[in-house]
C-alpha cells in the first residue's frame, strides 16, 4: 500500500470504491498544522472531478495502469479517433479527455494513452511537435529590435509568437508543455 505522499499526477487509484486518476496534486505544509496532500481527482466511470484533500500518511490503494504508444487517425464528430501502430486496434476518445492536446494532433501524431481496466483515461504528446504555419502576416519593415515576434496561426487552429522571419508554409517546433516556439523543424 502506498501513502498519499506518493500520489503523482496521471495516477490510478481506488478512492471510496471508485477508480479515480490524480489530474493534479500538492503537497502543503500549513504553519502550524500537519502536512496534507490536496488533490483533484476524475472518477473514471461517472468522468467527474472533485478534490480531496488526504493526511500526508494516509494508505491509499494505486491501480495498476497499461500505457500504449497509439497515432492519432482522425477527428469523427466531437470525438478522437487513435490507432495502435502493432495491432491496429483503433480506439475513440471524448473531447473533454483529450483536453488541449488536441491543439497539437495532427495525423499520424505519435501519442501515449493510458488505460485502467481497459479504459482509457488519459493521453501524453511528446515534449514538442512539428507543425505548418498556416497564416503569417508579414514583418513589418523596421521591426528588427531585439527579439520582435508576432503571432501565426498553425494547422490545428492555435496561434502562437514566433520570430518575424517565419513565413507561411513553414514547419516550427512548438513545445507542448508551455504552447510556446522552439524552433524551425
Amino acid at each position: 500500500m502506498a501513502t498519499a505522499n506518493d500520489l503523482r499526477r496521471g495516477m490510478a487509484i481506488n478512492y471510496n470504491g471508485d477508480m479515480c486518476v490524480v489530474l493534479d496534486m500538492q503537497h502543503r505544509t500549513p504553519g502550524n498544522l500537519r502536512a496534507f496532500v490536496q488533490a483533484t481527482l476524475r472518477s473514471i466511470r461517472s468522468g467527474k472531478s472533485s478534490d480531496v484533500r488526504f493526511s500526508s500518511t494516509e494508505k491509499i490503494e494505486a491501480v495498476p495502469m497499461i500505457t500504449t504508444r497509439m497515432e492519432f487517425s482522425y477527428k469523427d464528430g466531437a470525438d478522437y479517433v487513435f490507432t495502435d501502430s502493432e495491432t491496429y486496434e483503433t480506439v475513440t476518445l471524448a473531447a473533454e479527455l483529450v483536453g488541449d492536446a488536441k491543439n497539437y494532433l495532427v495525423e499520424n501524431s505519435p501519442v501515449t494513452v493510458t488505460f485502467v481496466e481497459e479504459k482509457a483515461v488519459s493521453i501524453e504528446l511528446p515534449s514538442s511537435v512539428a507543425l505548418t504555419v498556416s497564416n503569417a502576416p508579414e514583418g513589418i519593415r523596421g521591426d528588427s529590435s531585439n527579439n520582435v515576434q508576432k503571432p501565426v496561426t498553425l494547422e490545428t487552429g492555435i496561434t502562437v509568437q514566433v520570430p518575424l522571419f517565419i513565413k507561411t508554409g513553414e514547419k516550427i517546433k512548438v513545445d507542448t508543455r508551455t504552447g510556446k516556439y522552439m524552433e524551425r523543424a
